[in-house]
């Protein structure tokens, strides 16, 4: 059996589930960030994955400009046809290949 040194507690993920919630509510206009570094900022930067199941299975989410977290490559969510045009709404230009471009939108709090 694989041993995951870095698996969450209950409370643990409680915390994190906060963190990502007031993490994401900072985002501002105009701006994107990604799962990676959503997790990161939220201190357990090997979780990328949770930062979007949190968002799934948070009912507090849809209150959330969620559509301001993209991947790490700056692509948007699949499935879901609103992604681009919100974020389009917003100012965000997209690359030729349909990627953000993450150097001239990529978010970075000033403090957190």
């Amino acid at each position: 059996m694989k041993d995951y040194p870095d698996r969450m507690t209950a409370e643990q993920a409680r915390v994190f589930g906060e963190e990502v919630v007031n993490i994401i509510s900072q985002i501002p206009r105009g701006k994107v960030t990604t799962y990676g570094h959503i997790a990161a900022l939220a201190g357990w930067p090997s979780h990328a994955r949770m930062v979007g199941r949190t968002l799934r299975y948070t009912p507090v989410a849809e209150s959330l400009p969620c559509h301001r977290v993209v991947n790490i490559a700056g692509r948007t969510a699949p499935g879901w046809s609103q992604h681009r045009p919100l974020l389009e709404k917003e100012g965000v230009a997209f690359k030729p290949n349909g990627h953000v471009d993450m150097e001239k939108y990529q978010w970075e709090p000033e403090m957190m």
